[in-house]
């Protein structure tokens, strides 16, 4: 069971070696290199708060954005940090300036915080969130019609993931930009899963909005995001806090003059009082450990063991799975008896030490596994072997 692919990388990170860990997709985790640059940061920022945050954020911000942008086939102007990507969602949807009736679609596969602010949002304007089903297995050819045929004149914006929380799969999103623009629809992408899992080019893809976090499969620390947004977009755009950002003529405590060499979406957004931006600047740290470190070839051997895995699972239940290979990158939902998934995941942890979510879709139950650089073959044959007794003792 030895796997010397695995081994270099796990020596990188500050995982807890008594925990099999297959749950990257919930957080991430931070390789001790970049953990090591945000404390650099952060004690940079405390030997002179004034200077530091006053002075110099601006350009730091700045110069990490544009390591960002350059990895995600971005404008570094179109880009902003946020510290998660449901932030990103929560300020384009406070900014739509919604009315009674409109409508807003999205997929029935969403994350359940990004539910509840489409929810909250559209409650509070008088307007509808209206979710449609995207039956399983995903039909790539079928997946933009879906949603563009529920389209009416009511319909303000299209709500869906790069790749989904629940049931991992990655929607091909290309086409239903392209045909939403041309409708005069707005699209949102929620791709807190994305970035560093799967190749995202975000001028490519054509969103109106992009939301990503980098805490994830980038391995950024944690409090680490970004929201995108084309450049015609940007003045529509208003932060969830008021601050200096909104002040015309005035250099504020950022340091910079609000309004030269800088966009309304940077302005507006980055500066909202004082927190701590060490994460953001430990950005550029995380892609050069992923760059050192090959990480295409990372990501396929990943997605090849988690596939494997999905099908082996798969046949040992009898059970189908939702997409073909190609609908996955380095997350898959294993198919297993649908049952409490609460109890099943406490039941791996506290009886295996397996740190893996358990999550049901459409009446279905899945073992949701993250397969990162750091995991070994071993670590999924000890999910394997704890499948069985788990799932009998839930008889």
């Amino acid at each position: 069971m030895n796997d010397p692919a695995a081994a270099p990388l796990k020596a990188h990170f500050l995982l807890d070696p008594e925990i099999v860990f297959l749950n990257h997709g919930s957080f991430g985790a931070c390789p001790r290199e970049v953990f090591e640059d945000l404390q650099h940061w952060q004690r940079e920022m405390e030997r002179n708060p004034v200077e530091f945050l006053g002075r110099r954020s601006g350009e730091l911000l700045a110069q990490a954005r544009q390591a960002l942008a350059h990895h995600l086939g971005a404008q570094a102007a179109d880009l902003v940090f946020v510290p998660n990507a449901t932030t990103g969602v929560n300020v384009v949807a406070r900014s739509l300036n919604l009315r009674p009736g409109d409508e807003i679609l999205a997929t029935d596969h969403e994350y359940g915080a990004c539910d509840a602010t489409w929810q909250r949002v559209c409650e509070e304007a008088g307007a509808v969130y209206r979710k449609v089903e995207i039956p399983l297995p995903l039909d790539n050819a079928r997946f933009a019609q879906r949603l563009l045929a529920e389209v009416t004149r009511r319909t303000r914006l299209i709500f869906a993931s790069h790749i989904t929380s629940t049931t991992a799969l990655i929607f091909p999103l290309a086409a239903l930009c392209a045909h939403a623009r041309a409708l005069g629809v707005l699209t949102l992408i929620d791709g807190a899963h994305a970035p560093g899992h799967i190749e995202v080019q975000l001028d490519a893809l054509g969103a109106d909005f992009y939301t990503g976090n980098c805490h994830k499969w980038l391995c950024a620390p944690k409090g680490s995001a970004f929201l995108h947004a084309r450049q015609e977009h940007h003045q529509m755009l208003h932060a969830t806090v008021t601050s200096w950002g909104y002040v015309a003529g005035t250099q504020g405590h950022s340091g910079f003059d609000a309004y030269t060499g800088r966009t309304v979406l940077e302005r507006r957004l980055q500066w909202q009082g004082t927190r701590d931006i060490a994460a953001w600047l430990a950005v550029p740290a995380a892609l050069a450990f992923q760059q050192r470190h090959g990480w295409p070839e990372v990501r396929q051997r990943c997605h090849d063991l988690a596939i494997g895995l999905m099908q082996r699972t798969a046949e040992r239940f009898s059970l189908p799975v939702i997409g073909s290979p190609e609908d996955f990158g380095q997350m898959v939902p294993l198919p297993v008896r649908h049952q409490d998934a609460a109890a099943l995941r406490a039941r791996l942890f506290d009886q295996h030490c397996i740190e893996v979510p358990v999550t049901q879709h459409a009446g279905r139950t899945f073992v949701r596994v993250s397969v990162q650089g750091y995991n070994s073959v071993a670590d999924l044959a000890a999910l394997e072997a704890a499948l069985d007794p788990a799932l009998e003792a839930a008889l």
